[in-house]
């Protein structure tokens, strides 16, 4: 962070701090600049990064497809750092720490679900792709032990939709089948972590036999190449049907899906990336008992458990490529190609 100003010592005039951050201007609009640097407000505290991931939801913000759009707008919902200043009413002890920060706000009473007052950092309030970033003292908690910047970095945000979709929301249980599709995204090989620490049986989608076999390197049992004719069918011959499913594409393979759950079985899903399904199988739903189930990110609750399970099983996240700040466009632009497995992360310098 630098300083700008003409300010001398005792004149009463405080000097302008400044910090490097990723601007989105408008739609499509990318620039890394000079900006602000964030001060903190009553209860707040200042995280000087190390680094920061990113998640679709920032891709989607960029490309102009994300409810309440702003700009200029800092994305960037997941970061890890140091806390260098306090708020007023802030514990002093708090300075120093080395911390992750958990990028929901606002969650409310209900674990059952967010209020309507629940915020994700990034927008409407600027993000983690700067320098520093003001965000409430009761979100951030210690930083993993065993991960460096960039590991921390990758977890919160995808750490929390996993953990939150399969212990809160489909409440898997040891020795349990999975399918999680979509395998090389964040939320999809936390869900495989999470799960084979857990004890479950973990088979896998993609459309390239490559990340099946990395997802097979971090302990799932198998997998198939959604873009074969016969996809389901090669899954239910290898592991029959799966008692838990995690999906985040939804669109006509939904379907299949149904048909791959056991008796009994959830589906559990945060996104629709393909569309909505063309229809919906209510019979075989009712007949074979089963539980869809909506979800997404995740109460303080989650947040703890997932760190929990993090610390406990000392799991590293799959970090897919590190950028210096500086080069946040060539970041979205390989988020946007999905050629990643694993997350995406920025390092800031300084």
């Amino acid at each position: 962070m630098s300083s700008t100003g003409g300010a001398s010592p005792g004149s009463g005039i405080t000097a302008t701090r400044t910090m490097r951050a990723v601007v989105l201007e408008a739609v499509n609009s990318l620039a890394v600049r000079e900006v602000p640097a964030p001060r903190p407000a009553a209860g707040e505290v200042i995280v000087r990064l190390r680094a920061a991931a990113l998640n679709h939801r920032d891709l989607w913000i960029k490309q102009g497809k994300y409810a309440g759009l702003k700009f200029p707008i800092i994305p960037g919902s997941d970061g890890a750092g140091v806390v260098t200043d306090l708020g007023a009413g802030v514990p002093s002890d708090l300075a120093g720490k080395e911390t992750i920060i958990h990028p929901g706000s606002g969650w409310g009473n209900n674990p059952r679900a967010q209020s309507p007052e629940f915020t994700i950092l990034g927008l409407p309030k600027d993000g983690t792709l700067a320098e520093s970033v003001s965000v409430p003292a009761s979100n951030i908690y210690p930083k993993p032990a065993h991960l460096d910047w960039p590991q921390a970095a990758a977890l919160p945000l995808a750490g929390v939709t996993a953990y939150r979709a399969l212990f809160s929301r489909a409440q898997l249980q040891s020795g349990e089948k999975v399918l999680i599709t979509g395998i090389g995204g964040g939320v999809a090989l936390f869900a495989l972590q999470f799960a084979v620490a857990r004890g479950a049986k973990v088979w896998v989608t993609s459309g390239s036999p490559e990340k099946i076999a990395r997802a097979q390197g971090l302990g799932a049992a198998g997998g198939a190449n959604y873009r074969d004719s016969d996809w389901a069918q090669q899954l239910q011959s290898k592991a029959d049907r799966f008692d838990v499913v995690v999906d985040s594409a939804g669109g006509p393979g939904f379907t299949q899906l149904v048909d791959l759950a056991a008796p009994g079985g959830r589906i559990v899903f945060y996104g629709a990336t393909n569309g909505n399904p063309p229809e919906m199988p209510q019979r075989k739903i009712f007949w074979r008992q089963l539980s869809l189930l909506g979800t997404t990110m995740g109460s303080p609750e989650d947040f703890e458990g997932m760190l929990t399970l993090v610390n406990t099983h000392r799991l590293i996240p799959v970090v897919s490529a590190v950028f210096p700040l500086e080069q946040a466009a060539n970041a979205f632009a390989l988020m946007e190609q999905g050629g990643q497995f694993g997350k995406l992360v920025l390092t800031m310098t300084g």
